[in-house]
């Protein structure tokens, strides 16, 4: 069972990187380039929506959201795209993971707003 996890996380990895490639590629849609750069920024970001230490709903994202993410965008882009870039993300697997600061950034934006924005409400509540 563990070792059947190993090969589907670095299947995902690899997936990863195709559409990475992909949204660099010119025969790739708008619409999968956009979509493609949100999957790939989310997963490679150091910096999850829902932090891992949450108990069960830590890890949904990383075993439900990613996954259904990228099998998404692999349909949104041509065959073509696809094979092509599988070469190169064969060889961009090898070297590990990027860290996409960009996305992380985001991430701690939102919590940011979040956070502000109950801060107001229980303020208003309580003080008024």
């Amino acid at each position: 069972m563990l070792e059947k996890l190993k090969k589907w996380a670095k299947q995902l990895k690899k997936q990863l990187f195709v559409l990475y490639f992909a949204y660099k590629d010119k025969r790739t849609p708008w619409y999968a380039k956009w979509f493609a750069v949100c999957v790939v920024a989310y997963a490679f970001s150091p910096i999850d929506l829902i932090p891992d230490f949450i108990p069960v709903l830590g890890y949904l994202d990383d075993v439900i959201l990613v996954p259904l993410g990228v099998a998404a965008a692999l349909k949104l882009l041509p065959a073509a795209v696809v094979r092509d870039c599988a070469e190169l993300a064969e060889e961009r697997a090898k070297q590990g993971k990027p860290k996409n600061w960009l996305a992380a950034s985001m991430i701690i934006a939102i919590w940011g707003v979040a956070l502000f924005g109950v801060s107001v409400a229980v303020y208003r509540y309580w003080i008024n």
